[in-house]
């Protein structure tokens, strides 16, 4: 079975480390999406690698995870010695079902908080926010974990305030991801913070990424919901077309005309296919795709609400309402904050 080994050989004294904590059942898509972020980062307008890394468990050696390939790492209690020098700066717990087994291994509790309070900044990628709840690390805190179990994570930890949207969320010196490749979000957002926009921007690229999704982006895609529910891709061409002319003005007759159907059948079969109205799935779209512009531009409100297609802000403001029960404002700063 093929080993992995990321530890840096030679890791440099005066440059950051970044220890990714994992166990046996890790996803592997969690530990390589940040990994690489942090094993490719530079400085701006260098090839000099900005971060050692390290990968640790309980026991050392190889480690399983979700497919064929494992992953080495070193013992935990090498890093949790403070006489052995290692000033860790950025601490990541892996995600993974085996997050379940973890969280009742007491060495590793004990030595991911040991770490922890050493630590710059603490992060988890998916199910890694249990092994973070299970030491008390985020108690009192915002926290997110992937959609699907985030009502697990509030019931077995009633002292966190556990978000279900957003992709990742930082409070404090603690950040929680949601699932699998919100890890690389997270990644990317602390590179960001750390060496400045540049080095994160050219990272998103090597990553063919279409953008640095801020902690603002939702873990649910509307996009993916409707793609989901038109499994055929029957409105594959208009959804495509609604998106490239958005600012316009559509009605329900120019998208019947577009799929060259009475506009009666074309709201009967769109509704049975997609699981909503056409006018409502518009609307949507355009919420959405303000709410990324409200987090990533310097646009006016009233250029935003022209761009997505809204006839001025009011409009907008009565769409976010109805959509995410906030105002575009609201939204703005809660988000760019974050």
């Amino acid at each position: 079975m093929p080993t992995f080994h990321a530890n840096t050989p030679n890791p440099a004294p005066d440059k950051p480390n970044v220890v990714f904590v994992v166990y046996d059942g890790i996803v592997l898509l969690d530990l390589v999406g940040p990994l690489h972020v942090f094993s490719r980062a530079c400085e701006d307008n260098t090839n000099d690698l900005a971060y050692n890394i390290h990968i640790a468990s309980v026991k050392g050696g190889a480690v399983q995870t979700n497919t064929i390939v494992q992953v080495g790492s070193v013992p935990l209690a090498q890093l949790c010695d403070p006489a052995r020098g290692l000033r860790v700066d950025t601490l990541v717990i892996v995600g993974g079902d085996g997050a379940n087994v973890a969280i009742t291994d007491e060495r590793l509790v004990e030595q991911v908080a040991s770490l922890s309070i050493r630590s710059r900044r603490t992060c988890s990628v998916c199910c890694g926010a249990f092994v973070l709840a299970a030491a008390g690390l985020l108690d009192g805190r915002r926290a997110v974990t992937h959609w699907e179990d985030c009502d697990l994570l509030a019931k077995r930890f009633p002292d966190i305030d556990v978000e279900v949207d957003p992709i990742f969320i930082k409070d404090g010196s603690i950040w929680t991801s949601a699932g699998i490749t919100a890890g690389t979000d997270m990644a990317l957002a602390v590179v960001r913070e750390d060496l400045g926009p540049g080095p994160a921007l050219r990272l998103a690229r090597s990553l063919v990424t279409p953008m640095i999704r801020s902690a603002g982006q939702s873990q649910f895609s509307a996009d993916l919901a409707r793609q989901t529910r038109d499994a055929n891709g029957e409105f594959a061409d208009l959804h495509d077309w609604l998106r490239k002319n958005m600012a316009r003005s559509i009605s329900v007759n120019d998208m019947a005309g577009y799929c060259a159907m009475s506009a009666r059948s074309f709201s009967r079969r769109y509704g049975a296919t997609v699981g909503v109205p056409p006018a409502k799935s518009l609307e949507r779209m355009r919420v959405d795709a303000a709410r990324n512009l409200l987090v990533e531009s310097d646009r006016s409100m009233k250029a935003i609400a022209t761009t997505c297609g809204f006839r001025d802000r009011e409009v907008m403001r009565r769409a976010f309402h109805r959509h995410l029960h906030t105002s575009p404002s609201s939204y703005q700063a809660q988000f760019r904050k974050s």
